[in-house]
């Protein structure tokens, strides 16, 4: 199983926020590079961005600092927030992203996500962030009329290769993912599940690997100390 630490940008700092609310929000660093440096000599092979600013206005706020990363070389770097076209997607892709997320616009506009998916191909994931059950778009501050679980097996007929879905109750709170919800969807054959929202102790890492999750993004409880990212990778490759 693959391990994705999170740094979630705002203002070209390193923040986290409670559940998706701007208003509850921690900044952790003022140096996203340093921070992508140090999860890369902890072991990582991979880094999990999101624009927090784009997420929310569209802009490219972080952009400067996200090409900065990439830079540094060495992490496979996927990266969301506000990616809605296709010249985003190639602006990122030309920069070196080795994955794009979509989110709300994969709602919004299925038809456009499922031809980003077959001209993309595994360079296009798509983020899922559900609230009981339901998908949440804009912001997560509405739910759509889309069941999660339904709209994954949509996500994968029309050809997106990777799913990284997000229990919305979970997100920030430090208090464990939802391990089974997990569990149905590695039973969506053909799709890689990332699993993202709570994950904080060892354990859990052990099952969503053992259960054939392909990767877990973790995020707070590495900021707080929780987990130890060195410890977590090696969790899962022994």
């Amino acid at each position: 199983m693959e391990i994705l630490p999170a740094i979630d940008l705002r203002g070209g700092q390193v923040v986290r926020l409670f559940q998706g609310d701007y208003d509850q929000m921690t900044v952790y660093s003022q140096d996203p590079c340093a921070q992508s440096r140090a999860f890369a000599q902890a072991g990582a092979r991979n880094l999990h961005l999101v624009d927090l600013d784009g997420a929310k206005d569209g802009t490219l706020a972080n952009f400067a600092t996200i090409r900065a990363i990439l830079e540094q070389g060495g992490l496979f770097v996927e990266v969301g927030g506000g990616i809605r076209t296709e010249e985003r997607i190639c602006r990122y892709l030309e920069l070196g992203v080795g994955r794009v997320i979509l989110g709300t616009i994969a709602v919004q506009d299925f038809d456009f996500t499922a031809r980003m998916a077959q001209k993309y191909g595994d360079k296009i994931a798509v983020g899922v962030d559900a609230r009981d059950g339901w998908v949440a778009i804009n912001g997560w501050k509405e739910n759509s009329r889309e069941k999660g679980l339904d709209f994954c097996r949509r996500l994968r007929d029309a050809g997106v290769k990777t799913v990284i879905y997000t229990d919305i109750s979970r997100d920030g709170a430090e208090q464990g993912a939802n391990l089974e919800l997990y569990r149905q969807l590695t039973e969506l054959e053909g799709l890689q599940i990332i699993a993202s929202g709570g994950i904080s102790f060892e354990s859990e890492l052990t099952e969503l690997d053992q259960m054939g999750v392909y990767g877990a993004i973790l995020g707070k409880a590495l900021y707080t100390g929780k987990l130890d990212l060195a410890r977590a990778i090696q969790a899962v490759q022994r």
